[in-house]
């Protein structure tokens, strides 16, 4: 059986979703479970465990994340040009593995170490496991944002278990008397270790059903050289690894590296597209578009791991529809939770739409993301509004705000991935995905600034004056996130032309 009609036969499945994606979507539950467990932890632990101020803790954080999605359009290269998809995502989760390993024995000692680890396998995984999603689909396919949305389900059931647990579990939240202080935090990360494992070997146990999905490109070439290449790839990941240490430790240089990573990747599109049809490179003009502003869109949304988390830790009461539920838990899982609620509804709402003939295009879907984004701010500056003396507010209402960015998200990250795939030529899809999670890098990066600022200017306030700065810090995002939204649809017209029927 020849390799075309073994896809052909994949992506001609009945229902709505392919068999395929049921397995992608337990693996990537697990590994988003350790990735977002380790994530909601950051900023408590740099500021509780190695005694960073606020302002250098979301710096800290912006930087870390920032390095996490940039390396994915480092390991998007790789897979296209030489690992495969598959191979590149096996080998993610093994580097990723050990980096949750070495946080769990020592994370104080060993913290920017694990870290580092962990940034260079999330490169190496992340793009690839979305990328193989789009190819269980044909071109056209208007099943194709269902199946993301789908998908887009797993990230979050992953990230709402890891992001209540391993914060919980560190801040003493849950199993407290099972687990001694002094081994809260390093218990706490062994949880995203051991997640981990289950994701990888989910993924080799079903991965046959792939059929030559993602398999190496180099297939036709000389088996001893094609295995030379994938040897330096692997060494050279690993060799990278004291280098990233430097950067994310000294979040300084963190400004130098995104001054350089993003201007290198459009140069590197760009002789790319040298060997694309003009037809073809207006689609990849139109995937630009969308990267452009999902780096505001992150930017905004990703407040939830740096200056909202510390906002959760000292504003919000601990009490959510009468039951006692740590903040920073519901913080870092709330979203998750929401989507795991509504992304397969949401789905099928596209889908039924398009049938009717009335679903809305790619672009004013952003720009509907935006607009909902900019109420769920909206929501959060107003809970200065229910304050008490001490600066404590609702957490009802805060996650209210959370339930109205979740459709924002919707809107945005599982149809923004598949667009990537529609609109990018076979080749470069890795590449383009990685594009589109190098956008999630510079807004996690202006994340951490915009956080920081807003910690400075609370800097030696009360609490309660603390809750107000952070409130009207809230409304100011929450205008920015209204003009882009209008923006966006305005502009939609113009970019449904460059993607020439594409949806």
């Amino acid at each position: 059986m020849n390799s075309t009609l073994e896809i052909e036969e994949i992506q001609n499945f009945k229902g709505k979703y392919p068999k395929q994606l049921w397995y992608l979507f337990f693996s990537e539950m697990w590994e988003r479970f350790s990735f977002y467990g380790m994530r909601g932890m950051l900023v408590i632990f740099m500021t509780s465990q190695l005694m960073m101020n606020d302002e250098v803790a979301n710096l800290q954080y912006g930087a870390t994340q920032a390095f996490v999605y940039a390396f994915t359009f480092v390991g998007g290269m790789f897979a296209d040009k030489i690992l495969g998809y598959r191979k590149s995502l096996f080998w993610g989760g093994i580097l990723m593995i050990v980096g949750s390993i070495v946080l769990a024995i020592n994370p104080q000692e060993f913290f920017f170490l694990g870290i580092s680890f962990t940034i260079v396998g999330s490169g190496f995984f992340k793009p690839n496991i979305s990328t193989i999603v789009g190819k269980l689909y044909k071109e056209g396919d208007n099943r194709t944002d269902a199946g993301f949305s789908l998908f887009y389900a797993g990230v979050n059931l992953g990230a709402l278990i890891g992001g209540y647990l391993c914060v919980a579990v560190a801040k003493g939240s849950l199993f407290a008397s099972y687990i001694p202080v002094e081994l809260r935090w390093n218990v706490a990360f062994g949880f995203a270790s051991i997640v981990m494992i289950i994701s990888l070997l989910t993924f080799v146990q079903t991965q046959k059903s792939l059929g030559k999905i993602g398999l190496s490109p180099l297939a036709d070439m000389e088996p001893k050289k094609r295995k030379t290449y994938e040897i330096i790839t692997f060494l050279g990941s690993i060799a990278i690894v004291p280098f990233i240490i430097l950067l994310v430790s000294n979040s300084q240089y963190t400004d130098l590296f995104m001054f350089i990573i993003g201007p290198f990747s459009i140069l590197y599109l760009l002789y790319e597209m040298r060997g694309f049809t003009l037809a073809e490179n207006k689609k990849l003009i139109a995937a630009m578009v969308f990267i452009l502003f999902s780096i505001l869109f992150w930017a905004f949304f990703e407040q939830s791991g740096g200056s909202l988390s510390l906002f959760a830790a000292n504003n919000l009461n601990d009490t959510l529809l009468g039951v006692e539920l740590d903040p920073n838990g519901v913080n870092n899982s709330a979203n998750s939770f929401f989507v795991i609620l509504f992304a397969a509804l949401v789905g099928v709402v596209w889908i039924w739409l398009n049938k009717k003939g009335f679903e809305p295009n790619t672009v004013v879907k952003f720009g509907l993301g935006f607009l909902f984004l900019a109420a769920g701010f909206y929501v959060f500056y107003y809970t200065k509004f229910f304050a008490d003396e001490n600066g404590v507010t609702s957490l009802d209402l805060f996650t209210f705000g959370w339930f109205i960015i979740t459709f924002g998200e919707l809107c945005l990250s599982p149809i923004g991935m598949s667009i990537m795939t529609k609109l990018s030529p076979q080749k470069l899809q890795a590449v383009m995905m990685g594009m589109w999670f190098l956008a999630s890098a510079y807004g996690q990066y202006f994340a951490g600034i915009l956080g920081a600022n807003i910690a400075s200017a609370s800097e030696n306030s009360s609490n309660l004056e603390k809750l107000t700065i952070y409130a009207d810090g809230y409304q100011q995002l929450a205008l920015y996130a209204l003009i882009c939204g209008i923006a966006l649809i305005a502009i939609s017209p113009l970019v449904k032309k460059l993607m020439q029927g594409v949806k």
